[in-house]
């Protein structure tokens, strides 16, 4: 963040997983390396204890390395998604020609910015299916439970309950 800058911090939580091993090592050493590497687009403020869990839908597959981190941040919600599929592609993810939901050496998603609200080709928050996912509510409900859902206007932690 250049020093002087006038954008105000946002506060987003960051979904994470991994399920490949890499030249980064093991999915949980992917899992860590994308969260130094999460350093360059804000200040990573907490990180969820890394949890092993089963694949859904596309289940021929390992079982993933699933954690949350809460990253403050002045990029832009876009700049910030930007920022996360540029380090899923630096670690060796492409996913034009993966299948959906399958493996994957690394994988960012970006779950909440704030009370932002927006629908756009490249980017929809809160993500979509963030409510409906244990490995996600439950790594994130670890470090930021009192984070609200804006549109279901609960916090994280009764979400995670709510499963």
């Amino acid at each position: 963040m250049p020093e002087g800058s006038t954008r105000e911090i946002a506060l987003a939580a960051i979904g994470m997983g991994s399920n490949l091993s890499s030249r980064y090592g093991s999915p949980e050493e992917n899992v860590w390396e994308a969260v130094r590497r999460l350093g360059a687009l804000g200040v990573v403020l907490r990180v969820a204890t890394l949890r092993v869990t089963e694949p859904v839908g596309y289940v021929d597959q390992p079982k993933f390395v699933n954690t949350a981190a809460v990253v403050e941040t002045r990029l832009e919600p876009l700049e910030l998604l930007r920022g996360l599929m540029g380090i899923e592609h630096e670690m060796g993810r492409d996913r034009a020609v993966a299948p959906p939901k399958g493996p994957r050496v690394i994988d960012l998603d970006l779950l909440l910015y704030g009370q932002c609200v927006m629908e756009e080709p490249e980017l929809t928050l809160p993500h979509p299916a963030m409510h409906e996912r244990r490995f996600v509510l439950e790594p994130l409900a670890e470090i930021a439970p009192e984070m609200m859902h804006p549109v279901l206007g609960r916090t994280v932690e009764e979400l995670w309950i709510g499963l």
